[in-house]
């Protein structure tokens, strides 16, 4: 019996993206699944009509409709257009997991075949050095803001404790870069330990995300759930679709409050595009998280199980496949030949390595709510702050030495002294026989005195002294106290 309809806006992409659309949205009607379908564009298509953001207004109409997109993979074309439209999506409509499972699959040679791969990439989706703002501060050196909030923090490992219930996984692993970015990594893992006392009954701990990378090529069978930041999710969860058979078999899901896009991992592959050759396993798993999303997961089911078996019996191999085994390319199944043996596929079970479907995953969709925020403004009120300086960027030819001995001279009288003169994170003035190529940037500290308030007309004035003595000065950062604790790292070599 067909299903009651669904609403889902779907995004045919860019490249191959038409074709894998065509197979997910095949197989979905061939399970029975009855969905009402709002074509939308997004990515080159739109960039060339001269729309820079690259999702037009109608398409963000059709999501709030639908609050669900089954999606093709969309290019950032070279010359034209501005930020990813991918990135878009996820940032517009605040879907802050995103969520990329590598499992082994049947008749997919790996290194790693029988050792039970089976782990889920829980990737903070909106934030990180992906929020996209860059600045170029002199015309050679260029800058990213690194954005942590602990906010986006709590809402994404909060996702990933309450994905390890609902799955019935039992440990998360936080991944993070806190031994060096202390104070943006470093918040992250801060997050994910008040969090984890919340869930007793899921063993949690925190690797370096260097050393998950090293373990993922070793031993990737030891994580259950890895929950990280941006930049590092994305570069994992790439390496970890390497260690079960490519990104032809990678699926995701991006997951808010409100809305949820699925879509494969890889690109747009326009090499391949209209030649009925790329291999669709990816968005077909894509549309069967799409499928337990919608509460559909008797048809998620049955979809996926009819992938393992097509794989299994390996009689409809793809090229990407073929390649991996040394075959010959020219016996390859087609697109739409492997489609077609999914679909023929649907009701048999596999014979080895079985759906992932988890304790609890047939009772609840995968975007269930998730509990409160729990840092309120009550919270926020209660920290206590004071602010004790600037730092100030300035474009200069100057030598740091020479910088350093004005700006102690232009500070002897006042409530502000001199800390340091760095250039690239590296103190150079007081000289600690440190040597650090020049970059025509530096910064300098100016602390208060006795480390007290500073009031807001002192900073002021301090800016524009500096100003009116180093015309090429860029940006300022105040220098803030929480708690006790300084909100700004020291400079090597400090």
């Amino acid at each position: 019996m067909p299903s009651a309809a669904h609403r889902v806006t779907v995004i045919p992409g860019d490249g191959v993206g038409p074709e894998v659309v065509r197979s997910a949205i095949r197989v979905i009607e061939a399970a029975g699944v009855f969905i009402d379908w709002e074509e939308a564009a997004a990515g080159a298509s739109v960039f060339e009509k001269g729309d820079t953001s690259g999702v037009p207004a109608e398409t963000r109409d059709s999501i709030e409709r639908t609050k669900v997109v089954l999606k093709g993979p969309l290019e950032t074309p070279v010359g034209f257009g501005e930020k990813s439209a991918n990135v878009t999506l996820r940032k517009l409509f605040e879907t802050y997991a995103n969520v990329r499972p590598a499992r082994e699959l049947p008749g997919v040679p790996t290194r790693y075949a029988g050792e039970g791969v089976n782990l889920v990439i829980v990737r903070e989706n909106v934030e990180d050095l992906y929020a996209g703002i860059e600045h170029m501060v002199t015309p050679d050196v260029g800058q990213c803001l690194k954005v942590i909030s602990r906010k986006g923090s709590e809402k994404v490992i909060r996702y990933a404790f309450e994905l390890a219930r609902r799955e019935g996984r039992t440990k998360v692993t936080a991944a993070t870069k806190a031994n060096i970015m202390k104070m943006t990594e470093g918040l992250f893992k801060k997050v994910f330990e008040e969090l984890a006392l919340e869930y007793p009954e899921i063993e949690s701990g925190h690797l370096i995300i260097d050393n998950v990378a090293h373990q993922l090529a070793k031993a990737p069978a030891q994580f259950d759930i890895i929950v990280t930041t941006n930049l590092n999710g994305d570069i994992i969860s790439d390496l970890a679709s390497g260690l079960v058979g490519g990104l032809g078999f990678a699926s995701s899901g991006n997951y808010g409050d409100t809305v949820a896009i699925f879509e494969a991992v890889h690109g747009s592959a326009p090499k391949y595009a209209g030649k009925d050759v790329i291999n669709p396993t990816a968005l077909i798993l894509s549309s069967v998280m799409m499928l337990r999303h919608l509460a559909e997961t008797g048809a998620a089911d049955r979809v996926e199980d009819a992938v393992l078996v097509t794989l299994e019996e390996g009689r409809a191999t793809t090229q990407d496949l073929v390649r991996q085994t040394g075959g010959d390319v020219d016996t390859a199944a087609s697109t739409t030949g492997f489609t077609d043996a999914v679909i023929a596929n649907l009701g048999r079970s596999p014979a080895t390595l079985g759906a992932q479907r988890g304790d609890l995953a047939n009772q609840a969709p995968a975007m269930a709510p998730l509990p409160a925020w729990s840092y309120g403004p009550e919270h926020y009120a209660a920290i206590a702050r004071r602010t004790i300086g600037l730092d100030i960027f300035i474009e200069t030819d100057s030598d740091a030495g020479q910088l350093g001995v004005e700006f102690e001279n232009l500070t002897a009288a006042g409530p502000f002294e001199l800390r340091f003169v760095e250039s690239r994170g590296t103190k150079v003035y007081p000289s600690v026989g440190l040597s650090s190529d020049g970059v025509r940037l530096l910064r300098a500290r100016f602390v208060t005195r006795d480390g007290g308030p500073a009031a807001e007309t002192d900073l002021l004035a301090l800016q524009g002294r500096v100003a009116e003595r180093q015309p090429g000065w860029t940006h300022v950062e105040k220098l803030h106290v929480f708690d006790g604790a300084d909100g700004f790292t020291k400079a090597q070599g400090e």
